[in-house]
């Protein structure tokens, strides 16, 4: 299965259905509203699960130890997802996907938060791998072009996700123009979000909270992400240029 479609959750109407095994599954109820037409139009409220990592929790050793990479994933993203699911019910907000959710504008700020926190490790799960993963001749190209070089887009993000203030994410995004770019969102922000300082489709995304990597390297981010930057699956960023 290609990684790109982890992402693109879609949407069918009655019981809870798993998409495929990797994916979040979703939930949906219909609504009785009318379209232009006078049609039944399909209101939807959706309901998230946990997505399994693609690998165990001792395989990312080399960058991320499995204490971390257990509570992050059973505790932090489990959160998410339960707290998701809840602001959902009870705000009624409706939705055909996750990515159209959070890109909605004057979200109630318990779905951008959690709904947030979902989106982005579901996605930071998806491009790590136990071994590191060349960039294609397509991906490198690309790379290079908008970076000059693979090592040179590894510095410029670098530089970036250091220079988060607090918590965080570091992006690698594909902008309207087709151009490559990196940006930063606080908390658990992303460019898919009307609030971001930049919007883009999120190709790659690193946690930059302490609870990913402060058992292992305490405030030493920088070693965090010079390891975590070896362990990237391209295979799957490229996958996710649609």
């Amino acid at each position: 299965m290609k990684k790109r479609t982890f992402l693109k959750i879609s949407a069918t109407f009655g019981a809870g259905v798993v998409v495929a095994p990797s994916l979040v599954s979703c939930n949906e109820e219909a609504s009785n509203d009318t379209d232009a037409t006078g049609e039944a139009a399909a209101a939807t409220l959706l309901s998230f699960e946990l997505p399994k990592l693609p690998y165990p929790y001792d395989a990312l050793v080399a960058a991320v130890d499995e204490e971390t990479m257990t509570i992050h994933h059973q505790k932090h993203h489990q959160g998410y997802v339960n707290k998701l699911n809840k602001a959902i019910q009870e705000t009624k907000t409706e939705a055909s996907s996750l990515e159209d959710l959070l890109a909605k504008t004057d979200l109630p700020e318990a779905i951008r938060n959690n709904g947030g926190g979902h989106f982005n490790h579901s996605l930071f799960w998806e491009i790590l791998a136990p071994e590191p993963v060349q960039p294609s001749k397509t991906m490198d190209g690309l790379l290079s072009k908008d970076f000059g070089s693979v090592e040179g887009f590894k510095k410029s993000f670098t530089e970036a996700a250091g220079g988060v203030f607090g918590s965080g994410w570091a992006w690698l995004c594909l902008g309207d123009d087709e151009q490559l770019f990196i940006t930063t969102t606080p908390n658990q922000d992303n460019p898919l979000m009307s609030v971001a300082e930049k919007q883009g489709k999120p190709l790659m995304g690193i946690d930059v909270w302490e609870h990913a990597y402060y058992l292992r390297y305490q405030n030493e981010r920088g070693q965090y992400l010079q390891k975590i930057l070896e362990r990237i699956n391209w295979e799957a960023v490229e996958n996710n240029l649609g």
